[in-house]
């Protein structure tokens, strides 16, 4: 794909998504995920599906996190280590064969793309009054989307787990020109 045929800011954001069309339900519905010993989550609705690790064939001259191409159902789709793009530690390692793959959407992606995760844990629902928009980041770095605050009960204690949730559309945006 050359580097004009998809600009970043071609690719809206579900977040700017829903401000435009001024549809407020209240709710979001997310893929959570595991990064080293992080949780993230992207929107649900840019999820094709989610497949087991399979072989992935390694290609010359490409970014290194672009981990190759996989032949899923007699669609080649590329693979690309989220963990390695977004600078995440592998502080427990996890072997590729353990980890998962989130297939995109193609009508985002415009091409089949999927992205390697350490594990999916579930998909859920959560209240947009869930998610801290208060960016921890520099001002510059509009990957993440916000934190949303999941409460949950550990031994009969109440604690809040935090999830990154980020911009997987924005983040195809900015490496597109790689693919």
């Amino acid at each position: 794909m050359t580097e004009s045929s998809v600009e970043p800011q071609t690719i809206l954001s579900p977040h700017l998504a829903r401000e435009e069309s001024g549809a407020r339900s209240g709710d979001v519905q997310v893929v959570e995920f595991l990064l080293g010993r992080e949780h993230f989550a992207i929107d649900l609705f840019d999820v094709r599906e989610v497949v087991e690790y399979t072989n992935i064939t390694k290609l010359p001259n490409t970014p290194s996190y672009i981990k190759g191409i996989i032949d899923l159902r007699g669609e080649i789709t590329t693979i690309i280590d989220l963990k390695q793009q977004m600078n995440i530690p592998a502080d427990n390692e996890v072997r590729d064969e353990e980890c998962r793959i989130i297939v995109l959407d193609d009508r985002i992606t415009r091409s089949k793309i999927g992205i390697m995760v350490d594990d999916v844990s579930s998909v859920s629902t959560f209240s947009l009054t869930q998610v801290d928009k208060t960016r921890m980041t520099t001002t510059e770095d509009t990957t993440i989307i916000g934190i949303i605050k999941k409460k949950t009960k550990v031994k009969e204690k109440e604690i809040t787990e935090l999830i990154i949730w980020i911009d997987i559309r924005y983040l195809l945006g900015s490496i597109h020109h790689t693919l």
